[in-house]
């Protein structure tokens, strides 16, 4: 199969190497690019407990001065791997479910222990510090990076990709749906994936390209991209 990762190289490298060795043909379109955002560093001995909802979070925050031993609690499993590889040692995770998440840190962390900081980038699919400031915990929330949608894509690739459209398409976000249906409507591809399955991470991201005819969509976890292979 031809498979398209949308995901940026940092993101997809193990992915890439792992569908290849199984004998697939992969792609890879990063549709947006993550760039550092200089922040304050605040006290983090006034925080009883992290929350990342992306792994970019991390990435992009310097964990130097964190006690490692503080409750983390991660939105899904890419998030809490690069956690680990951070040195975090108590950590929770929701498998790539905000909601759940919320629910987690709610039966995981009592608002009487202390304070919550929440590091996430500049844009936000849910508010998740909003929903739990309401059910009495107190946040702060710290923006360390921002997204950019890729707008230019190599002519040689466009011509690449029109010869052999992908089998499956894998989406990660709603601002990289937005940012791929700006690319397909910019090189005129917009009606050349109605043999593709779509592959989204959550429903946001597949509600974005409805608009295109796909053969199939289909939601799915962090983790789960290769057994959604035997599912088509």
């Amino acid at each position: 199969m031809h498979i398209l990762l949308t995901r940026p190289l940092d993101d997809s490298e193990e992915l890439i190497l792992r569908f290849k060795s199984l004998g697939h043909k992969v792609s890879h379109l990063p549709v947006i690019n993550v760039d550092p955002i200089v922040y304050n560093e605040p006290n983090y001995n006034e925080f009883k407990g992290i929350i990342f909802t992306s792994a970019n979070a991390i990435k992009n925050l310097n964990t130097s001065k964190i006690n490692k031993n503080l409750k983390c609690f991660c939105v899904g499993s890419s998030t809490e791997k690069i956690a680990k590889k951070s040195g975090f040692q108590n950590i929770f995770c929701a498998e790539g479910n905000v909601n759940n998440l919320k629910e987690i840190i709610i039966q995981n962390f009592d608002k009487k222990n202390g304070s919550l900081i929440y590091i996430c980038g500049e844009i936000v699919s849910y508010n998740l510090d909003k929903d739990l400031i309401l059910e009495g915990y107190s946040i702060t929330r710290l923006v360390n990076y921002k997204v950019k949608p890729t707008e230019e894509i190599r002519g040689e690739f466009i011509k690449d990709l029109k010869l052999l459209i992908p089998d499956i398409v894998f989406i990660y976000s709603e601002n990289s749906a937005r940012s791929f249906l700006n690319i397909l409507k910019k090189y005129d591809l917009q009606d050349e994936w109605m043999e593709t399955n779509l592959m989204c991470l959550g429903e946001r991201a597949s509600s974005v390209l409805n608009e295109i005819k796909w053969k199939k969509i289909f939601l799915f976890n962090p983790g789960e991209e290769e057994f959604l292979l035997y599912k088509i």
